[in-house]
């Protein structure tokens, strides 16, 4: 234990005192200094810390093998990065999401916070880098340019595999609604009009089907995370690394995560390239898209309870007014439709972030990351609430959506094949005059007799093709 209150370290810009035993060095503190800007902190996304140090490690392990750092150290820097994957030293990581530098004051927080980790571990104090030094050994043939997109990859891939289980309970409970309300009849809409008859069992079988063509893209957009530019450095020519080490640090960042990692086969466009996050955030914005959607859908069908559609009940969260007695509003629909809402804002930032690349970097990386990790975190929050505060505990008004049914000019549709279109038309004028049901009038005009018509007319006849 450091008996001394602070230390003084000196960069490339001067010396700064902190505090005696802190992990951090003196390049986060002026990162910390530099960048009070959204709030947002690396240690607020762990699974993009867990990526960083999973980078560190396998850097080690390669630079080890490679004879580039001693044993000693890199055993040191090991214990110390898989301390951090199993959830150690985050708060130590506490420089805002948005900075500038293209990341290069995470990386150096990084760099920092496992030096002197190691150190301690060695006997030695923080801050006594010529035992174990952010830049020579912990950093030892790698960049910023590398290792910053490489953990961002890795954590975006960790994060993906998190959201995908809740992704797919939100699918389930759909699909259990859709068995549950399966015999419930109710009139479609389009256009916010009456349509034709349909189940609501059908309506939430639809919402389940379009949410689960949007595994298979989120699938083959995160795909693209496990190729990294390990080995890179500073701009893709490898300056400053030996030959072999990136095949050595790719085999061992394969054997630390378990997953398919690959090198990206040109390095110098790895380095600049930030398509895979443009490309994952806007998977992430076509299922918002989606998700609202249904939101929309919900609180449309649950508005009422007198004078509204009313066919569904949303579970009761919270009293919806401070004047109004006994207002229940929609609120969790709501807040996903939020969500969604700063989801698909985040892909716009994206885009422009992708497209704001230079030359061989693209310094805009870190809003990237942050509106990508923070869209994961907001989705897996909201979907997660959605299914358990809202799908799961909606009731249905069966027997008001059956009246619906009845009532409805829409079954007229289903007369075209046998009266034609411009018939039906009439019908339908006629008893929007009268108030009379279009039953009663194609029985009276002596149209159709009354065994077709009541085939016809059928509502559980109307929710499928007929056959010929």
């Amino acid at each position: 234990m450091n008996t001394k209150m602070t230390r003084v370290e000196k960069d490339l810009i001067g010396s700064r005192e902190l505090p005696a035993d802190a992990l951090y060095g003196i390049q986060t503190l002026r990162g910390m200094e530099n960048f009070p800007i959204s709030g947002s902190r690396l240690y607020d996304y762990p699974l993009f810390i867990k990526g960083i140090a999973m980078t560190k490690e396998a850097a080690a392990e390669a630079n080890a093998q490679l004879g580039l750092i001693p044993e000693s150290i890199k055993e040191a820097i090991v214990k110390v990065c898989r301390e951090i994957v199993e959830g150690s030293w985050h708060q130590e990581f506490c420089i805002d999401m948005i900075q500038g530098g293209a990341g290069t004051s995470t990386n150096m927080n990084a760099n920092e916070v496992i030096a002197n980790r190691a150190l301690v571990l060695m006997g030695h104090h923080p801050g006594e880098y010529e035992y174990c030094s952010p830049h020579d050994h912990v950093n030892c043939s790698q960049s910023t340019n590398d290792v910053y997109p490489t953990a961002i990859h890795l954590g975006l891939y960790a994060s993906h595999l998190e959201l995908l289980p809740v992704l797919k309970a939100l699918i389930a409970a759909c699909e259990q609604k859709s068995v549950e309300f399966a015999d419930i009849l109710k009139m479609g809409r389009t256009q916010l009009e009456d349509a034709v008859p349909m189940t609501l069992g059908q309506t939430f079988g639809a919402y389940a089907s379009i949410l689960r063509h949007e595994v298979d893209l989120l699938n083959k957009a995160a795909e693209d995370f496990l190729t990294v530019n390990m080995g890179a450095t500073a701009i893709g020519t490898g300056v400053c690394s030996v030959d072999g080490y990136s095949e050595a640090c790719i085999a061992a960042l394969r054997q630390i995560t378990g997953w398919e990692v690959r090198l990206a086969d040109d390095l110098v466009g790895a380095t600049s390239d930030t398509s895979c996050m443009v490309g994952y955030s806007a998977a992430l914005k076509r299922l918002s898209v989606k998700l609202s959607k249904i939101c929309n859908d919900l609180r449309l069908l649950a508005s009422g309870p007198r004078c509204g559609l009313a066919e569904i009940n949303l579970p009761a969260m919270q009293p919806g007014s401070s004047i109004m007695p006994g207002k229940v509003n929609p609120v969790i629909p709501e807040v996903m439709n939020q969500i969604c809402f700063k989801v698909i804002g985040n892909e716009l930032c994206v885009t422009m972030a992708g497209e704001a690349a230079q030359m061989e970097l693209n310094a805009m990386e870190p809003v990237m990351a942050q509106c990508c990790f923070e869209s994961i975190k907001l989705l897996m929050h909201g979907m997660e609430t959605l299914r358990l505060r809202c799908i799961e505990g909606i009731t249905a008004n069966a027997d008001h959506c059956r009246d619906e049914v009845r009532h409805s000019i829409g079954t007229v549709t289903a007369l075209n094949p046998f009266i034609g279109y411009d018939k039906a038309t009439e019908i339908a004028q006629e008893a929007l005059a009268t108030g009379k049901s279009v039953y009663q009038l194609v029985l009276e005009k002596g149209i159709m007799d009354q065994k077709e018509l009541d085939r016809v007319l059928q509502p559980e006849n109307m929710i499928h093709p007929q056959k010929k």
